[in-house]
């Protein structure tokens, strides 16, 4: 057989097998319902809101902050995320955590955040004269 025929079959089929590994690492489920999260042992995007009453602790030597997030139903879930929070954090409206519920509680290891934005419009009030 021809060599250039030999290559490039190869490079097709380490292209395809690229392509395979790639798109089963990004099959990542998003879950609002926490219970459901809570059942499960996959690696999972969460979505919810901080529970800010409950605050957060943070752990130096581990480099791990812990948090409580709620769903649209009421449900927290404890958080473990290692990793150093994001800066617009305590603005959050909304948290997507991507990670694994295990021993009683959701590991992260990312942590994307959506602020209220400054951009939304403002109520006008009007001037007494």
């Amino acid at each position: 057989m021809n060599k250039k025929y030999i290559i490039g079959g190869g490079i097709i089929v380490v292209f395809l097998v690229i392509l395979v590994v790639l798109f089963t690492q990004t099959n990542i489920a998003y879950e609002a319902d926490f219970q459901k999260i809570m059942a499960s042992s996959k690696t999972m995007r969460a979505t919810g809101s901080w529970v800010k009453e409950k605050n957060y602790q943070v752990d130096k030597p581990k480099n791990q902050v812990v948090f409580y997030m709620k769903d649209y139903q009421g449900t927290e879930m404890k958080v473990i995320y290692t990793g150093i929070l994001p800066n617009n954090f305590e603005n959050s409206i909304s948290l997507v955590v991507t990670g694994k519920f295990k021993e009683g509680a959701f590991h992260a290891s990312d942590i994307l955040t959506k602020c209220p934005s400054k951009y939304q419009e403002q109520p006008i009030q009007n001037a007494k004269s």
